[in-house]
């Protein structure tokens, strides 16, 4: 069996089974693959309904709603409605995608949530969509010894030092791997397993039910892999009973996923290097979970020239393959820029002399993207008067490369400070050095009802048109900002809330820049004479 390179998570929910009412057609049904075809998506990661309860005919699982009379949402009642209508049909939802999968040629893994929280019944509107078997043993969580600060996340997941907790994840497992034809399983491991106080023993318990479920796809078919997603950093699957080294060590896992993102932000300083460096020599691929959104007020969706960045960055740090997680599901229907993104992304080299925006991850609609602060999030950062902030991150162009060739069009960095007004004075170094007056362009942003953004930002942003002797390098790059006077009248904190870094390209060496370059105004191409 191939190797996948590009795997593509769709959580068969929230753009399929959510989308299309009752009674929902096979033909409709089977979009979930259909999308994907003809592009350079080698495997599709489909969920297993919401990991408490499934969306497919299990024997050994609890279908989603089986067990509630009186729904409080419509929208929770109508994956209930069409998955039992499919079933009843004999139309086994897992089945529709994995053999339309297996006719085109797209390698199929179906995807387990290993660890979910709990619900009390009756008591929140998800409550329909969890098991009888956790209503019924709330002594196997993790809080069951009553000795846990509430507050500490994940302490209502399944305690995993219990064999029957081992026994009835596992059943879901070898339920597929022995009814469905499929070329792998992935495990989803991205929640605390144990009790924090018996995280250690835990990681050997854990191990050892890797183990078995990686024997079990193994003995299902012997082409057939094993792949787990898991947080990125190492150190955090350690905290949470996970041994990824020893995984690998043991030659129990084919391909492990890092994850480093928040929901479906991506995550431009997310690190693999560690979990790159522990597979070398092993079996073991590594691949990069890559979110597709970034929702910020100048952007949705991820655009093109942000998903060139952070993939190339992903690239340069050795990984194996790309897993496009949460976020690129979401833009179903799929458009020409998704498809456009979809051929990109898998070659570092084709992205290599086009437009890329750089950014670090900062605040959106009031929440913070991942790493939260205490996690090493740079942004936003309050200044204070004569107290540099240094801000890092990473650009992988080679622009003296380019620029040899003449395909190197403008470098732009900018910095969005709030609450700052012209009579503050501030400096700007990149790599240590100052960015002078003549290369800086002010733009004052105070929201007003017609101009407002998506979300209302109070802030100047200094724009640097860089030359050369300021270009980034390639690799860690630093851009420090000091706040050398604040203007005597006003009380808020001046805080960097952006920085952001665009490098533009041309085609060729005096080639015009798309249909839209300034020197030359919008053009029509001239059609060609018919033959």
């Amino acid at each position: 069996m191939p190797k996948p390179r590009m795997m593509f998570y769709d959580d068969g929910r929230h753009v399929l089974i959510y989308m299309y009412e009752p009674p929902m057609q096979k033909e409709e049904y089977l979009e979930a693959v259909d999308g994907l075809l003809g592009t350079p998506i080698e495997a599709l990661v489909f969920c297993l309904g919401e990991g408490r309860t499934m969306l497919h005919d299990t024997k050994v699982g609890e279908l989603w709603g089986h067990n509630v009379e009186k729904w409080p949402s419509l929208v929770w009642r109508r994956p209930h409605q069409i998955a039992k209508q499919l079933i009843d049909e004999g139309s086994d939802p897992l089945m529709i995608i994995c053999e339309r999968s297996q006719t085109e040629g797209l390698l199929i893994y179906p995807s387990l949530i290993v660890q979910a929280g709990s619900d009390e019944r009756w008591k929140t509107h998800t409550w329909v969509r969890n098991s009888d078997f956790r209503y019924d043993n709330k002594h196997l969580e993790i809080r069951a010894r009553g000795d846990l600060d509430p507050s500490i996340l994940g302490i209502d997941g399944l305690d995993f030092k219990h064999a029957e907790v081992r026994e009835e994840r596992f059943a879901l497992v070898e339920e597929v791997l022995t009814n469905y034809p499929i070329d792998g399983f992935e495990l989803q491991l991205a929640a605390l397993c144990f009790h924090p106080d018996e995280i250690e023993a835990g990681r050997s318990i854990m191990t050892e039910w890797v183990r078995r479920v990686y024997e079990a796809v193994r003995r299902s078919g012997h082409d057939r892999e094993l792949a787990i997603r898991i947080p990125a950093d190492i150190e955090t699957c350690l905290s949470y009973g996970l041994d990824p080294r020893e995984w690998i060590r043991q030659g129990i896992v084919d391909v492990i996923t890092g994850d480093a993102g928040h929901a479906d932000h991506v995550n431009p300083e997310a690190d693999f290097r560690p979990l790159v460096e522990a597979a070398k020599g092993s079996k073991c691929r590594i691949n990069a979970a890559i979110q597709g959104v970034v929702n910020s007020d100048r952007f949705g969706n991820a655009p093109i020239e942000v998903l060139r960045a952070v993939a190339s960055n992903y690239w340069a740090q050795g990984i194996d393959g790309l897993y496009l997680a949460r976020g690129w599901f979401a833009a179903w229907p799929y458009e020409a820029s998704f498809y456009e993104k979809l051929r990109e992304i898998p070659h570092p080299t084709v992205m290599a002399p086009k437009d890329k925006y750089y950014h670090i991850s900062t605040t959106t609609s009031g929440e913070r993207v991942w790493p939260q602060p205490e996690e090493g999030m740079q942004l936003p950062a309050t200044l204070e008067v004569n107290k540099p902030v240094r801000l890092d991150f990473t650009v992988n162009d080679d622009l003296p490369r380019w620029d040899s060739l003449g395909r190197v069009h403008e470098v732009v960095l900018r910095v969005r400070v709030m609450e700052t007004t012209d009579l503050d004075r501030l400096s700007f170094k990149f790599n240590g050095k100052e960015l002078p007056q003549s290369l800086l362009r002010k733009i004052n942003e105070v929201p007003s009802r017609g101009s407002m953004r998506r979300y209302g930002v109070y802030a100047y942003w200094f724009v640097f048109t860089l030359d050369r002797e300021h270009w980034p390098q390639q690799g860690e790059n630093t851009v420090e900002v000091t706040l050398l006077e604040r203007d005597p009248d006003l009380t808020p904190d001046v805080v960097v809330r952006d920085v952001e870094l665009e490098t533009k390209y041309l085609m060729g060496k005096h080639f015009r820049r798309g249909h839209m370059d300034p020197a030359l105004g919008p053009f029509e191409p001239a059609l060609r004479e018919p033959w």
